[in-house]
């Protein structure tokens, strides 16, 4: 990764962080755990996918349509961002096959 890949990195981030701040306050606080979440939990190419600017898009078109974030999601968040990731590959999926590689490992 070179100089240039990681400013246009950092360039595409700070517009998708401006989409973010431009929702309603609602939005944000719902957008942010939600982030939060899939950052701990959420597939590998979290960063580079088009998960999160795919959910960026989903609320504007909610709020633009005058209904509320709960309206869109539901009331689990937690559950809401589990159906996005299903059949991904995610951190956990990593770490779960990593423990038992040890395990079998260590039975030899």
């Amino acid at each position: 990764m070179g100089i240039r890949d990681i400013i246009e990195g950092k360039k595409q981030w700070r517009a998708h962080k401006a989409r973010v701040k431009a929702l309603p306050p609602d939005y944000q606080i719902v957008y942010e755990e939600m982030q939060k979440y899939l950052f701990k939990v959420g597939p590998i190419d979290l960063p580079d996918g088009p998960l999160l600017p795919g959910i960026v898009t989903f609320f504007e078109e909610g709020a633009a349509s005058g209904k509320g974030v709960l309206e869109l999601i539901g009331n689990d968040v937690a559950a809401f961002c589990d159906g996005l990731i299903t059949n991904t590959r995610t951190y956990a999926d990593v770490y779960q096959e990593s423990i038992a590689g040890d395990t079998g490992a260590s039975e030899k």
